[in-house]
């Protein structure tokens, strides 16, 4: 199993207030497996994002319920800009301050949401 399917099988786990945020050497490794995704920095923080395209509103709109529904399920929400034909999808982990492993499973969960559904569109 390769780095990238371990991340998009792997769960989410509770953080608190406090919890380090990962070294600029673990971002720096996790960052290597996808490739898509900026680092960014925003207020002072940083934070994973990846702008995501589609044909239309309705289907940004879908994706965007389907990233709704994998946050839900691992307790870890993102935030997300939905537009005509682009969803922007951002990372990162208020109680760190910055990224934590969690962000990395999210992006390549969101990642394997917009492949399947883009395999569906294709069908």
């Amino acid at each position: 199993m390769s780095n990238l399917e371990e991340l998009t099988q792997a769960r989410c786990i509770p953080c608190r207030r406090g919890d380090p945020p990962l070294t600029r050497a673990e971002i720096d490794l996790l960052k290597g497996y996808l490739p898509h995704w900026e680092l960014i920095q925003t207020e002072g923080v940083l934070r994973l994002q990846r702008a995501y395209k589609f044909k239309n509103f309705a289907q940004a709109l879908d994706f965007t319920n389907r990233i709704g529904a994998i946050a839900e399920e691992q307790d870890h929400h993102p935030a997300l800009l939905t537009e005509w034909g682009k969803v922007t999808v951002t990372w990162w982990t208020h109680a760190v301050g910055g990224l934590h492993r969690n962000d990395f499973i999210m992006a390549a969960k969101t990642d394997q949401l917009y492949q399947d559904a883009q395999t569906e569109t294709a069908t």
